[in-house]
């Protein structure tokens, strides 16, 4: 059993080792010649200590010769910058493998993992190879042997229960950014508490595994600690004997041989570190090696002239299911052409399969699969199997506008532009391609909102694009897919975010520009594919009918014919006759002033709180020790354990120079002597290997303590932050989630392992000093006086340079880690333009340029680092000159001088040692004003009035009535924004009123519903719940009455049961119930056709399920709360007319006794609501039912002619 471990500890020791060599491989030819001169230069640093004891031995001549300040700089200046720029090869490397690997790979990542292995894991990686490096090289040059047993020991252990600790990590790291980019959802549900509790969970997994390290690194250090001291004794006892018996001719020669074991002491401390860092950073490329080295699909094959993308698409007897859900069959035996230079619509019910067929065309899965049995059939084009083309050349001849749209944090101007990528204008000029931008955005009807803001098309869109509305997201990226003039035209619910008016417009655009081109376009509202030259209709992944509009409404016993009477507007007599002179005209008058802007685009400094607030650094220090009161016992233990560590080397001192002395005697009284001084020695050994023993297990403890505690504070802290605290930049999802995995890392490094460092090294430096004056006052006041102020100064000055390249270090690589993990997020996107090259070149770019910035920061701090390291050195030289001429006038004996020069010697070398921390000290300062500045003020606690008549009933009991909802004199603009959204808005609903909100996108409809929810505070006006200001009632109250379906539905990654009980006591919810839920929402025949039920997975997002599935669990959620008021913001947008029609019944029948507020683009969900506000340029335009605002002939009336489907 003690040969099987050996022989698995030994194999993960030599894989440790490949996976640190090959790291080096992702290094330039220049990378490779500064590493060898920096490990020159580390080697000879690391020799001049030893030499300095022949020095020492001799008491003569003058260390310089020996010694000079470059090669220290060498060597951290080679180290650092070259640890960066192979950092930034592999995090290069690995976002290009990334992006070539098949989709399904990207449905299985949890979200925030590609950007936590590209900040916390790559800095761990670059870490282990810079500085730490040149530590461990320089060390290895003094006790080769020492290290090689204490690796073997120890490190595959610990290398086993990190990786379990970094896995844990990405996991908390996925939950972060679910939670921050869906905060909307979040709060709206109540679901910070819930959401808190699944990161805790990951988090104290984090913390198990941890203290499971405790022990190791304990033993990493007291058993190597106590065997050099007990082998220096051994030695020292050794030598004597052989002095006695004349085989050794002088005391020089012992003392060289000695003292060179002594220095073997003085660098343990300086190992450990570097070779915990060394197996951390193998531990990391193992994590970036998974992807580089995993198989590329094929993506070359035929392109033109040998196939072209203006043939039919023809799919035979395709069978699919995903390859995350094999046992589900998504497409059954499917049949059907898409003929070239036509229009094929395809309807049906959410999930049968549309979507599927989209993600098949593009090529984002394969039919065929030999790997997943279901799948079979073929897909062609021009006779030609898809399989055989060319990936890239294919999609770049496809223009796809996907069902939730999404956009880059970049320009309008950008993001349209991207669609010219992999096209012939790709390298065109910038006139054709702002011609080709501009004529785009004006046929996709999105030039109108852009001419209206402050930055044009310069404006930046935000994270995902959410600084626009919905219907504003969807125009741009069909205006993207329509800029290159596509062969191939897809349209997967193209317009479903866009008002009727905007619609009608959007259609009457794209019909032009599918004129002669093959268009494929996925529908749920029927009015939009009216015109197809062919309608095919899927139900449970089968062809099911297929014809044109008009010769499918004859077959009234067909699919089709009850999806589009679903639709039908109810119209009187005079409406109809009406409607039919408007068709002959086919042209309605604009109805609205040009939309404004979700939240306004000019960016401005709002005055918020920002992740960058910092306060007192002592005072932070001392407020986070005082918090971790609690754990005092290992704050004591450490304390002893420092003090033992500390004082043991003046005691090391005193302890040799009295060994020394013994060389004065001979005969017995010599050997007696030197047996007690070498007991001495050894259990000085005893004493500092277990004080060793206990800081190691004590400083890993209170670590991973600290870095549990803080990382849930930090996350709850933010978690609570109002909604506007997230539309400011500085506060991204991305910046976010970089400072939530760094840190607390960064504040465990000051109150953990580095405390300990530095209280071992204030005990030492003492110790040594109080020693000394006691032996020596006058030699030990000389160097103090002389000697420390230099090592203080150098030390400030590098800390200080260090913060500033710490600071930019982590601004660069912050925004670089953003930008692809974005693309990583939107990789259905990046893959549809054809984006992979220009995200790897734009990323290429962004660490290149980190790279010289820090550079030139690297220049001059690693020349600092190098002074304050030389220190040590020079006051060895200095004691020596001193010393010398007090031994030569008699002032000392060489007792005294030994002790003196020994102590100051060695506490020096400490405080140089401490000091070379500061750069970890600096930052660990800065990460905890940071976490002090998410800590809620006094006043956002103050307790508010409790409506206890409002919220707080628990699903599934009945409610008793609605609630009353006034919006008076309401002015509001977003608080980073200048463009105003409301400008008086004055609306009244009353309890148990189902009242509707219509208009033009962009018109400050989802921004009424935001108010409502309490996401932003209105500038001006009052918003009233049943008479009272909803500012004044306790929030969490507030919401718990409330229910929010919104447009674009969001799930979290986990099971269907967890995302319908999001924000819900699930103790308290039945079973019953859930299926109750379930059947209202129109789900419940889904969930029970799955393998696992309610206990199926989601994925990430939602993206093992369709759109409409999605939105049905997100109406499930809102349900199950019961709530007094219901909020629903396009709730039915992606559900087909039949579930949208059943789910509208059960609103229907459950508004009963709550208060139902709809906004919808499709007039047919709302038109029995009890009121109807037409909402344009931030007021209310009209007001009344369905039946008034039709004979008042204005706005809503021209709304409901452009979706009358029969005529």
């Amino acid at each position: 059993m003690v040969f099987d471990w050996n022989k698995n500890a030994f194999d993960n020791y030599k894989i440790q080792l490949i996976r640190f060599i090959r790291i080096f491989s992702y290094s330039t030819k220049s990378d490779r010649l500064f590493l060898f001169a920096a490990t020159i230069a580390s080697i000879c640093t690391g020799v001049t200590l030893p030499l300095m004891n022949v020095v020492f031995a001799q008491i003569a001549g003058v260390f310089t010769e020996f010694y000079t300040s470059t090669s220290s700089t060498k060597q951290e200046l080679g180290f650092r910058t070259t640890s960066i720029r192979i950092s930034s090869a592999m995090r290069l490397a690995y976002i290009k493998a990334l992006l070539d690997q098949p989709i399904a790979l990207f449905d299985s990542l949890p979200p925030g993992q590609t950007a936590a292995i590209i900040t916390i894991t790559a800095n761990n990686l670059q870490i282990g190879i810079s500085e730490r490096l040149s530590m461990f090289i320089q060390s290895i040059t003094i006790g080769l042997v020492a290290i090689v047993v204490f690796y073997r020991l120890t490190i595959p252990l610990i290398a086993k229960f990190m990786k379990e600790v970094e896995h844990a990590d990405g996991m908390s790291a996925s939950v972060a950014v679910e939670s921050f980019s869906s905060i909307k959802m979040v709060a709206a549900c109540g679901a910070e508490g819930t959401m808190a509790k699944r990161y805790a969970a990951w988090v104290e997994t984090a913390r198990k595994k941890g203290l499971a390290i405790s022990p190791l690194a304990a033993i990493q250090h007291s058993p190597v600690i106590f065997t050099i001291h007990a082998t220096y004794a051994l030695s020292f006892w050794y030598a004597i004997h052989l002095y006695m018996n004349l085989k050794i001719p002088n005391v020089t020669s012992v003392v060289i041989a000695i003292s060179a074991i002594m220095m073997i002491v003085l660098s343990l401390g300086a190992i450990s570190i570097p070779i915990s860092s060394a197996t951390r950073a193998a531990e990391a490329a193992g994590l970036f090696f998974a992807i580089i080295d995993a198989p590329v699909p094929q993506m070359k094959g035929a392109k033109t002239p040998e196939v072209s993308a203006q043939d039919d698409i023809v799919f035979e007897r395709v069978n699919f299911s995903y390859p995350s859900r094999p046992d589900v069959q998504v497409l059954n035996n499917l049949t059907a052409e898409f003929a070239r230079g036509k229009t094929t619509a395809i309807v049906g019910e959410s999930g049968s399969g549309k979507s599927t067929i989209v993600g098949l065309i593009e090529r984002w899965y394969d039919v065929g699969n030999l790997h997943y049995v279901a799948n079979s059939g073929f897909i062609t084009v021009g006779g030609r199997n898809l399989n055989d083309i060319d990936v890239r050349w294919w999609r770049s001849q496809i223009g796809l506008v996907q069902q939730e749209p999404f956009l880059f944090n970049d320009t309008i101007y950008k993001n349209v532009e991207y669609g010219l990528i992999g096209t012939k204008w790709e390298d065109a000029s910038p006139e054709k391609k702002k011609e080709l931008v501009c004529g785009a955005c004006e046929e996709a009807f999105a030039d109108e909102f852009i001419s209206q803001l402050p930055e044009g098309y310069d404006t930046i869109v935000g994270d995902a694009g959410l600084k626009l509305s919905g219907g504003q997201r969807q125009r741009l990226a069909i205006a993207r897919s329509i800029v290159k003039h596509p062969s191939i035209l897809i349209l997967d619910e193209a317009t479903s975010a866009i008002d009727v008016h905007g619609e009608r417009i959007v259609q009457e655009a794209l019909e032009k520009i599918s004129k002669n081109r093959t268009t494929i376009v996925i529908a749920h509202r029927l009015s939009t594919i009216m015109k197809a030259d062919k309608i095919i209709v899927i139900k449970k992944g089968k062809l099911v009918q297929q014809g044109t509009h008009e010769e499918l409404l004859n077959d009234k016993n067909g699919l089709y014919w009850g999806l589009a009477n679903a639709q039908r507007l109810s119209l009187d007599s005079d409406s109809l006759t009406h409607m039919q002179n408007f068709r002959r005209r086919n042209r309605v008058p604009d109805f609205s002033p040009a939309e404004k802007l979700h939240s306004g685009l000019r960016t401005t400094p709002s005055g918020k709180e920002s992740i960058s607030n910092t306060t007192g650094a002592s005072g932070s220090f001392k407020l986070f020790v005082w918090e971790q009161r609690y754990h005092w016992w290992w704050y004591t233990l450490m304390v002893l354990g420092a003090f033992g560590a500390g004082i043991s080397f003046p005691l090391h001192a005193y302890l040799y120079a009295n060994v020394i002395s013994l060389f004065n005697f001979w005969g017995q009284y010599l050997r007696d002597q030197t047996n007690w001084w070498c007991l001495m020695l050894l259990l000085l050994g005893v004493g500092a290997g277990g004080s060793h023993f206990a800081l190691g297990w004590s400083s890993n403890t209170m670590l991973f303590h600290f870095l549990a505690d803080y990382r849930q504070e930090y996350f709850r802290n933010i978690l609570s932050k109002p909604i506007s605290f997230y539309d400011d930049p500085s506060n991204s999802v991305g910046n976010l989630i970089v400072r939530i995995a760094s840190d607390p890392t960064q504040l465990q490094q000051l109150l953990g392992l580095n405390m300990a460092l530095v209280l071992t090294s204030i005990f030492n430096v003492l110790g040594s000093i109080l020693l000394s004056l006691y032996f020596g006052w006058k030699l030990t006041l000389m160097t103090v006086c002389t000697s420390m102020p230099v090592i203080l100064a150098a030390g400030y000055l590098r800390m200080r340079y260090e913060v500033q390249f710490e600071k930019m270090n982590n601004e660069v690589f912050t925004e670089s880690s953003k930008f692809a993990a974005e693309s990583v997020n939107a990789f259905r996107t990046v893959s549809s333009l054809t984006l992979e090259t220009e995200i790897c070149r734009q990323y290429e770019a962004l660490l290149q340029n980190h790279f010289k910035k820090a550079f030139r920061k690297a220049l001059f701090s690693t020349w600092i680092f190098a002074m304050s390291d030389s220190i040590a050195l020079l006051c060895m030289a200095f004691v020596q000159w001193y010393g010398g001429r007090l031994l030569a006038s008699y002032e000392y004996t060489p007792f005294n001088y030994l002790i003196v020069y020994l102590a100051i010697v060695q506490g020096s070398t400490s405080a140089g040692h401490s000091l070379s921390f500061g750069p970890d000290i600096s930052q660990a300062f800065a990460a905890a004003n940071r976490i002090r500045s998410m800590r809620p003020e006094e006043t956002d606690a103050k307790s508010s009035v409790t409506l206890s008549r409002f919220g707080g009933s628990q699903a599934g009991k009945k409610r008793s009535q609605g609630v009353k909802i006034e919006l008076k004199g309401v002015s509001f603009k977003y608080p980073t924004r200048d463009v105003p959204v409301l400008n008086d808005l004055n609306m009244t609903i009353f309890k148990g009123q189902f009242a509707a909100i219509v208009g033009a996108s962009g018109s400050g409809k989802t921004s009424i519903v935001s108010l409502i929810e309490r996401f932003y505070d209105v500038q001006k006006g009052r918003i009233l719940c049943n008479g009272i200001d909803i500012n004044v009632i306790h929030l969490g109250s507030y919401r718990r009455g409330i229910s929010l379906v919104a447009q674009e539905p969001l799930l979290f990654d986990g099971t269907i049961r967890e995302n319908i009980l999001l924000g819900v006591d699930e103790t308290k919810t039945s079973d019953e119930e859930l299926q109750c839920v379930c059947r209202d929402a129109g789900i419940e025949e889904f969930i029970s056709s799955l393998p696992e039920k309610l206990d199926t997975k989601t994925g990430t997002r939602g993206v093992a399920l369709s759109g409409g599935q999605k939105q049905r669990i997100a109406i499930a959620r809102a349900l199950i709360r019961n709530p007094r008021l219901l909020l629903l913001d396009e709730a039915t947008s992606s559900l087909d007319s039949e579930t949208e029609k059943s789910v509208q019944a059960v609103f229907e029948r459950t508004r009963k006794g709550r208060t139902m507020v709809v906004v919808a683009h499709r007039l047919a969900t709302i038109q029995n609501a009890d009121v109807i506000f037409v909402v344009g340029d931030g007021r209310v335009a009209e007001t009344g039912t369905h039946a008034s605002l039709l004979k008042k002939r204005g706005i809503y009336y021209q709304m409901c002619q452009s979706q009358t489907l029969f005529k």
